[in-house]
């Protein structure tokens, strides 16, 4: 998994998300939560600031573990993850509030284009996560069907195989064109291994015709004992989690 979704995101949210979830623009008092909807996501009649996560759903034995207080809610796979740690399992209740921090996410450092200081997890727990970013340019004319739907199946793929913890995804931005999508990983391992399964390997062969600028980078998540917070690190090479 990792091809940006070739649709808009209310191709596949839409479904899942209540009329009233909101999204933030940069012409709007910030506090307000205008209409969230197909049509809104379809056509923005001005620069979206605020895009939900597509959260995996965690194993059947854990339920559904959701925030009440939060007006926006995360949207959920289809697929169940087989299996998660306590760490990770924090970590995916304080991504229910990940959200860019700029309109112009997909031209700003990994570090600065989400509120990450804004994510908590309890100070006793330590742990490192895998992350990958696409930072990615449409090639005009190029037919957005076949990649959508395999990346759909490339992601559901990566989820029942393990490891995915969320995908977030943007919408191109109206100047530039380009757009961001990033994966969490519990483990560079978990990622590797969804690399070389089949849906995945078909929806990278559609991206590199379909894509004028195509681009990877990796990071590393941590949260130290003794903090609440989390800090990104650039990958060093080394195996990162497990």
């Amino acid at each position: 998994m990792g091809v940006l979704f070739s649709k808009s995101q209310a191709d596949f949210a839409s479904p899942q998300l209540p009329p009233d979830v909101g999204i933030i623009n940069t012409d709007r008092d910030p506090h307000e939560l205008p209409a969230f909807n197909a049509e809104s996501l379809a056509n923005p009649a001005a620069t979206i600031l605020y895009l939900p996560p597509l959260l995996s759903s965690l194993p059947y034995e854990l339920g559904v573990v959701s925030d009440a207080s939060q007006e926006q809610q995360p949207m959920l796979t289809e697929t169940h993850l087989p299996n998660i740690d306590p760490v990770s399992l924090s970590l995916h209740k304080a991504l229910h509030r990940f959200h860019p921090a700029t309109a112009d996410y997909a031209g700003m450092p990994y570090e600065e284009a989400f509120n990450w200081s804004e994510l908590e997890l309890p100070e006793d727990e330590e742990r490192e996560w895998y992350c990958v970013v696409f930072r990615s340019k449409r090639l005009p004319g190029s037919d957005s069907e076949p990649l959508y739907d395999a990346d759909k199946q490339a992601h559901e793929e990566a989820v029942r195989s393990g490891g995915l913890l969320m995908y977030w995804y943007g919408v191109p931005n109206p100047v530039t064109g380009m757009n961001l999508a990033t994966c969490i990983w519990q483990s560079r391992r978990h990622a590797i291994a969804a690399s070389s399964h089949p849906n995945h390997i078909r929806a990278m062969q559609l991206a590199a015709v379909s894509y004028e600028v195509y681009t990877l980078e990796r990071h590393t998540l941590r949260k130290s004992r003794g903090q609440y917070g989390v800090t990104i690190e650039p990958f060093d090479g080394t195996e990162v989690g497990w």
